[in-house]
C-alpha cells in the first residue's frame, strides 16, 4: 500500500512539473493596435515574441504609421518565439486611382507606380478581336474613393491560340487540286519531292542495253499524284502550317 501511494505521488508530481514547464513557456499577446511599429516590436520582444509587418491599408480612424490590426488577438496565449503579424495604417486615402484600361501592361504599371501604388495581381484572358497585352479591366476602378489598400489588380488580354485543324489525307489526289485546297484552308504548300516509280514483284528484269546519258530529275506538275504527305493524315495542325508531299 505504501509503495502504491509513493507511485501515485510521484506521477502527480511529474504531471505537475510537466504542466508548469509547458505553461511556463506561454505568454499572452500584448495589445499592439495604435502603437508605432518600433513600440510594438519592443513590447513583443520583451515577451520573447516576434513581430512581422505584413500589410498596409488606408484607414480614416488609425493615424498613419500606427498599427491597425494584429494576429493573434490581444490576450491570446502563445509560446515564446511565436510570430505576431500586424498591418500598418497608411492614414486617410490621398491617392487618386487612375484609369489604365486600354493601356499596355507595362504602361499601366508605370502609371500606377508613379502615383505611389503597386500591382496586387494580374490575370490574363483571351479576347477575340483585341490585341494582346492590353488592360481590359482594373480593380479598384478609376477615381474610386473607398480604397482599402494601395494596390491595383489588372485583367490583361492574352494572345489568341492559333486555330487548330485535323490534317486530311491528300494521298492519291493530284498535286494541283491538293495545292488549291491547302490555299483555301489557310495552309502553305511546302516541299514537293518527286519519287521514282518502282517495278512490281512479278516484273521481269529489263534486258541489258547500252548506257545512255542520265536524264534530268523529273519535275512535279499539277497532274502529279501524291503518294505520301507530312504532316500525316489525322495529325493536329495549326493554320498557316506547311504541308510537304511526295509525288509521282
Amino acid at each position: 500500500m505504501l509503495a502504491m501511494v509513493l507511485v501515485i505521488v510521484a506521477m502527480v508530481s511529474a504531471l505537475t512539473a510537466m504542466r508548469l514547464a509547458i505553461h511556463g513557456q506561454e505568454v499572452a499577446v500584448p495589445p499592439l493596435v495604435g502603437l508605432a511599429p518600433a513600440e510594438a516590436e519592443h513590447a513583443t520582444a520583451g515577451l520573447g515574441l516576434q513581430m512581422s509587418i505584413e500589410r498596409q491599408y488606408y484607414s480614416p480612424q488609425i493615424p498613419e504609421g500606427r498599427i491597425m490590426s494584429q494576429l493573434p488577438l490581444p490576450g491570446t496565449k502563445v509560446r515564446r518565439g511565436w510570430q505576431v503579424r500586424v498591418a500598418v495604417s497608411l492614414g486617410k486615402t490621398r491617392v487618386t486611382i487612375p484609369d489604365v484600361t486600354g493601356q499596355s501592361e507595362h504602361a499601366a504599371e508605370l502609371n500606377i507606380r508613379r502615383r505611389g501604388l503597386d500591382v496586387a495581381s494580374m490575370a490574363e484572358v483571351q479576347a477575340l478581336g483585341i490585341p494582346p497585352d492590353q488592360v481590359l479591366a482594373q480593380s479598384p476602378t478609376a477615381n474610386e474613393t473607398q480604397v482599402a489598400a494601395p494596390k491595383i489588380s489588372f485583367l490583361v488580354s492574352a494572345a489568341m491560340d492559333p486555330e487548330a485543324f485535323v490534317m486530311p489525307s491528300f494521298v492519291g489526289q493530284p498535286l494541283g487540286s491538293a495545292s488549291r485546297s491547302l490555299e483555301d484552308a489557310g495552309f502553305r504548300l511546302g516541299n514537293v519531292n518527286v519519287v521514282p516509280g518502282s517495278a512490281g514483284a512479278g516484273d521481269q528484269p529489263a534486258p541489258a542495253v547500252a548506257p545512255v546519258p542520265t536524264a534530268p530529275p523529273a519535275q512535279a506538275s499539277p497532274a502529279s499524284m501524291i503518294v505520301s504527305q507530312v504532316p500525316a493524315a489525322g495529325q493536329k495542325v495549326y493554320a498557316g502550317a506547311a504541308v510537304n508531299f511526295d509525288v509521282r
